[in-house]
């Protein structure tokens, strides 16, 4: 595959951005009348560009999510509107410092080791080797570092996620006892053995705090997309619907 030429815009860019704006190079060896397009701006979040080529990288990422079977069932619309996501939180993350929410490159390490033996895909190509895992990259066109950069982010991302919206949030035994008695038993057909609510207890407190940490970053990912500067300008990219908890992090099986 020709190498691909990436162009950012950062900060200092004082140029309006132009709809649709495409970069292009003379071929190499080609007049100049030949003009060959290397890449282009299909959004800005806040003077961030977002490129064609980010939304390529980002389908070929999907890989790595468990839920998806191959990276083309993932669209580039659900794919802008994950990128968009990710952008705002980084920025975020970034005006507040938090450097407490950066992975150790322990952590970063023992989820490239459980995405190399449990990822299904990885399975099937024997990921746990290194002769495998060269292969399983070379079919997706990934390298080991990419990989590693990615889910460096993402685990960033959900740390983010839970001091910012998880601390100090609790769930009340009245809520568990509901959810047990409304949701859990129902899912049991007559004559099937239910399990005693206190061993399920502690995974319903999860199931719950995680529903409620889902709502309050939802609220506040959409009221950072209403209230920044969040542009798409490819008319053919604007239709997408995604949830924020899932832009966000669903990427990756995290």
């Amino acid at each position: 595959m020709a190498s691909r030429v990436r162009i950012r815009m950062g900060l200092e860019c004082g140029a309006t951005l132009l709809g649709a704006l495409t970069f292009f190079c003379a071929a190499r060896g080609a007049a100049q009348s030949s003009p060959v397009v290397l890449d282009r701006v299909v959004a800005v979040v806040n003077r961030r560009v977002i490129l064609a080529s980010d939304l390529d990288e980002e389908i070929q990422l999907s890989i790595l999510d468990p839920n998806q079977s191959a990276p083309s069932k993932l669209t580039r619309q659900i794919a802008l509107e994950q990128l968009i996501s990710r952008a705002l939180i980084e920025q975020q993350i970034r005006q507040q410092d938090m450097q407490a929410v950066e992975p150790s490159a322990d952590e970063v390490k023992a989820r490239l080791e459980e995405i190399r033996t449990q990822l299904p895909a990885c399975v099937r190509q024997n990921c746990a080797s290194d002769a495998g895992w060269q292969v399983f990259l070379s079919t997706h066109e990934l390298t080991a570092s990419r990989i590693e950069s990615y889910l460096r982010y993402r685990l960033e991302i959900l740390r983010f996620i839970e001091l910012r919206f998880r601390q100090g949030m609790q769930i009340p035994a009245e809520q568990v006892e509901k959810y047990y008695r409304e949701t859990l038993v129902p899912q049991y057909a007559a004559g099937e053995t239910v399990p005693p609510l206190a061993q399920v207890a502690d995974r319903i407190q999860e199931i719950l705090l995680q529903q409620q940490v889902n709502a309050l970053f939802d609220d506040w990912l959409n009221n950072l997309r209403q209230q920044g500067d969040v542009e798409v300008l490819d008319p053919g990219l604007a239709t997408a619907e995604v949830s924020a908890p899932e832009a966000a992090t669903k990427r990756g099986g995290l």
